[in-house]
């Protein structure tokens, strides 16, 4: 269970690194002065360990080198041989190109070079990318893990530079707490299942509230009472039951008598009045019109002169003038009488006009409802009543609706109390487990703890402690800190010398605990003495020793400025533990054996 050699189709460009099982240096030599100054040399000490990830099944990132610079590196292909726990290797391949598409080849000898194996005699090949981590995974066999997927620990003994800034929340942690809490508290000793199930609850709790929420806008701020909904309900039922008895019989006598009242005691009684003005009208208008004819004056003095010569009788004279003057003094009189009688005429006519009108409109309307109580036209009451009936049920269906969506809201409010009892007993739960495994001096948490401490005292010769507590939220919260004398915790791990330190103490404390179980078995830590001071970086590679002697395979790069200061015969690395060596003499000094990007 661990990296036992990397190496890619063009060793010309890219040389091959062969792991040993204890300690593997990779060092970079700044040869060049002008480069002493520089915070970066690109010379690949920290890209090993990207590409070592990558050999890992690490995900497509476009910010990844390899894919950032497609263009340079789509043509390599890399492996990357890992040592397994009953000895055997497993090396598995995967280019840039096709990324996703990954091989395995299980063996047993150490350090091959299957850059040129035909695909046939590859054990899987082509295998899409999910279902490759998951062969990779039963391949490493990290049951101290489970259920946990291998990749949700590699990241504790595969830190980068960007890994150091927090001992627990790792840079690829980049989702929820739920996503790696509870894997960091099995690996501590702690009891997962308890922890993913509150996670569980919150989830389920924050959908049931955002459903809540929903519904209450859906009912518009309407009232979330189902009883008075139901009795809304009650009352429209039984409209719509008296309705439809009304529509199966055919029966319209109810709704007839009503009409009929109508008709009876408003209109009938209106036409009857207007009626019987009309008839007074008329009346008056014909006496009108034959005291209009009546006053016409018939008689003619030449008419009566002729007649008078007939008969041999004289007419002129006095009778004549008298006659004449007559007619002159009636003329005047019925002039002055026609004149009143025809603005009373005109009176008449204008209000026997109104009065017609308005015996019009009360004709349609009582013929209408003489319609209605007709039984020619009891298809049109048929309508009416259904098309009641329709807007009925229609409200009703709407009534019922929001009484769905109320019982809705009264269940998710039920669910809701329930998952806070339940996240309240599983916080419970949580709080004496970690209590338990706390006091426990024989639990593997406080085996980590011890030798946390142990590592970071002997380094820096100050206590540090691992506390795991549970919040309000009911959620673990890790730290690590550095105590004084008095047992309180100091801002000394705040630095980022000491914050790296207290990443390299707790990855390696986590080591040694599992060592009994299927577990990783080797840490990577990049410029793992960058800042320390040279008793410091003393004391540390003397803890880095004494851990790889217990089977623990250590991978640091460090840059040669950062060696611990010594006389020139007693140098700090052998031979055999520098695995790489890098410099900034030209192309051939860097990891990849070309220009910069």
């Amino acid at each position: 269970m661990k990296p036992s050699k990397l190496y890619s189709n063009y060793p010309d460009r890219f040389s091959a690194v062969e792991f040993n099982h204890e300690l593997n240096v990779i060092m970079a030599e700044i040869r060049l002065p002008e480069n002493r100054d520089r915070d970066t040399h690109n010379l690949g000490k920290t890209t090993l360990g990207r590409l070592i990830d990558f050999g890992f099944l690490a995900g497509r990132d476009a910010k990844f080198f390899l894919f950032r610079h497609e263009d340079r590196f789509a043509e390599f292909v890399f492996f990357l041989e890992i040592e397994l726990a009953d000895g055997s290797y497993v090396t598995v391949r995967r280019g840039v190109q096709d990324a996703s598409r990954i091989a395995f080849k299980k063996h047993a000898a150490r350090h091959q070079d299957f850059s040129a194996l035909p695909e046939r005699e590859w054990d899987h090949f082509d295998v899409p990318f999910e279902r490759a981590k998951d062969l990779l995974d039963s391949y490493l066999d990290w049951r101290a893990l489970k259920p946990w997927h291998y990749r949700k620990g590699l990241g504790y003994f595969l830190r980068s530079q960007e890994d150091f800034g927090d001992v627990f929340h790792l840079r690829r942690f980049a989702n929820s707490h739920a996503d790696w809490k509870p894997a960091l508290a099995h690996i501590l000793g702690f009891d997962a299942t308890l922890i993913e199930q509150h996670y569980a609850k919150e989830d389920e709790f924050k959908e049931k509230e955002a459903k809540v929420a929903t519904i209450r806008q859906e009912l518009g701020g309407e009232v979330d009472d189902s009883g008075k909904i139901d009795g809304i309900l009650l009352l429209k039922n039984k409209e719509v039951e008296k309705k439809q008895q009304l529509l199966d019989s055919f029966d319209f006598r109810t709704e007839d008598k009503a009409e009929t009242k109508m008709l009876v005691d408003k209109v009938d009684e209106r036409i009857a009045a207007l009626n019987a003005r009309r008839y007074s009208l008329m009346l008056n208008r014909k006496k009108v019109v034959a005291s209009l004819e009546e006053d016409q004056i018939l008689f003619d003095p030449e008419d009566a002169k002729a007649l008078f010569a007939e008969a041999g009788v004289l007419f002129e004279g006095q009778i004549k003038k008298d006659f004449q003057q007559l007619i002159t003094f009636n003329k005047a009189i019925t002039d002055e009488r026609h004149g009143y009688l025809v603005e009373e005429r005109a009176e008449i006519d204008a209000e026997l006009k109104t009065v017609n009108a308005e015996l019009n409109m009360l004709g349609k309307r009582r013929s209408e409802m003489l319609a209605f109580l007709s039984a020619t036209d009891s298809f049109e009451k048929f309508k009416r009543l259904a098309s009641e009936l329709v807007t009925l049920r229609a409200d009703i269906q709407s009534l019922e609706r929001q009484r769905d969506f109320v019982h809705r809201l009264q269940q998710l409010r039920t669910d809701i109390r329930t998952l806070t009892e339940e996240k309240i007993h599983l916080q419970s739960s949580i709080e004496a487990n970690v209590e338990a495994q706390s006091a426990n001096a024989d639990s593997l948490f406080s085996s980590i703890r011890l030798y946390f401490n142990e590592i970071v005292e002997e380094v820096i010769d100050t206590k540090a402690l691992l506390s795991v507590w549970v919040n309000q939220a009911g959620h673990l919260e890790f730290r690590a800190e550095l105590l004084d004398d008095a047992g309180n915790a100091t801002s000394a791990d705040r630095g980022h010398s000491y914050k790296k330190l207290l990443c390299v103490a707790f990855d390696l404390a986590l080591l040694r605990a599992h060592l009994g179980n299927a577990f990783p078995r080797f840490a990577y830590h990049d410029g793992v003495f960058e800042s320390l001071d040279d008793r410091k970086k003393e004391n540390l590679l003397a803890v880095i020793r004494r851990y790889t002697e217990l089977g623990i395979q250590t991978i640091i790069t460090l840059i040669d400025s950062d060696l611990p200061k010594r006389a020139r015969d007693e140098p700090v690395f052998d031979g055999e533990e520098i695995m790489l060596l890098l410099h900034d003499e030209g192309q051939s000094g860097r990891l990849f054996k070309m220009a910069s990007w």
